[in-house]
């Protein structure tokens, strides 16, 4: 039986009871495509490494792919993106985690920088003092060019995303319902802004609902599309708490923001900076120090030639060789160094910025990516 498309074939998989990520990864990389896996016999699926026989007979008795056809055509009508996991738009830091989501619902666009990612994420009922260290640490990183991951729920979540967006950066919204079903319903507005800013991302099939289930796999899926998470308010049973536990598993860096003793909503930050789980953190640039030499890792490096001189031409040479490769330097040492004004500087930096060979860190200080 062969099935229309590999994504039809894919949601039809997935949606089988026992059929996790990972063994549909298995089962695609023996039998080469997700179609192919309905052609095979029975005792050629039982070989595949945690199917058994009771599995192995469910997928062969599953017949039809009408469910996967309404929903990629669903897809289509809404405008939104359907990426399994073999597309090469799929997230990069989710790609090489075996369990990670067989596909993604998306609304919005993804992008090559979304792979410079922190997720800031805390209790749905924070304290002002929690609201505001949200609003802050958002939007400092994103003025730094880091991408904000959060889950969209009241609180810390919203305060982060709405920070990320005035501040001119990106926000990815990874939702706990599918993609079409915005929850809580009074962040549709938010959703919206999300989307045109960012995306809006989802593993569950269109029209599922936010069944409190699926919130601790939304947050396993937060901390695997971050390089580090920033944990600013929980209980210490806390979905932040979830999603830091998972970044811990995922061997990704967690940062919690200290509070008060007597605050509930500061006991699980708390308790992280306690056991030396998370780094004490009191401003972005404690995060961006410690994610520096991974950030410098995931930027793209400008092509050179055998010289180890840049291939194609760079804007404003003279600029562009005078910021170190190996430590940010202030905007007014920079303006002292090539007797330029701040202002003209930042232009040209910003330039520089877009062509990916300059990265700009809070405090406008910068530093030169390439050789």
């Amino acid at each position: 039986m062969r099935a229309p498309s590999e994504e039809a074939a894919l949601l039809e998989l997935a949606r089988l009871p026992g059929i996790g990520p990972a063994r549909i990864r298995r089962l695609v990389a023996a039998f080469g495509s997700v179609s192919q896996i309905w052609e095979v016999s029975r005792r050629d699926l039982e070989r595949v490494e945690g199917i058994g026989p009771v599995l192995a007979q469910a997928i062969l008795q599953h017949r039809g792919f009408e469910y996967g056809l309404r929903q990629l055509e669903a897809a289509a009508r809404m405008g939104l993106r359907f990426l399994p996991f073999w597309d090469p738009d799929y997230p990069e830091l989710l790609r090489v985690w075996e369990e990670a989501p067989p596909f993604l619902f998306v609304r919005g666009g993804l992008d090559p920088r979304d792979r410079d990612a922190v997720a800031i994420v805390g209790t749905r009922r924070p304290t002002e003092y929690g609201l505001r260290m949200a609003e802050e640490l958002a939007g400092e990183l994103a003025r730094a060019g880091i991408v904000v991951v959060s889950g969209l729920a009241y609180g810390i979540d919203a305060a982060a995303h709405r920070a990320a967006l005035q501040a001119g950066g990106r926000t990815l919204a990874v939702l706990g319902s599918g993609v079409n079903v915005i929850y809580p319903a009074a962040h549709v507005r938010l959703a919206q802004e999300i989307s045109q800013q960012g995306a809006l991302l989802s593993e569950f099939p269109l029209g599922t609902r936010p069944e409190a289930a699926h919130f601790p796999q939304r947050n396993r899926t937060i901390a695997a599309l971050s390089l580090g998470v920033i944990v600013v308010e929980s209980r210490e049973t806390g979905g932040g708490m979830i999603t830091a536990w998972w970044a811990l598993e995922l061997n990704r860096e967690v940062f919690a923001v200290p509070n008060a003793a007597h605050v509930p909503q500061g006991r699980g930050p708390n308790r992280l900076i306690q056991r030396g789980q998370a780094k004490l953190i009191l401003s972005v640039d404690d995060v961006l120090e410690e994610l520096q030499a991974l950030l410098l890792r995931a930027a793209p490096v400008p092509e050179s030639g055998a010289d180890g001189h840049l291939a194609a031409p760079v804007p404003h040479t003279e600029l562009y060789e005078r910021i170190p490769i190996d430590q940010p330097i202030p905007l007014e040492e920079l303006a002292q160094l090539t007797d330029r004004s701040p202002s003209e500087l930042l232009v040209a930096l910003l330039e520089l910025e877009c062509l990916g060979v300059v990265r700009q860190f809070p405090g406008k200080r910068f530093l030169r990516i390439g050789p």
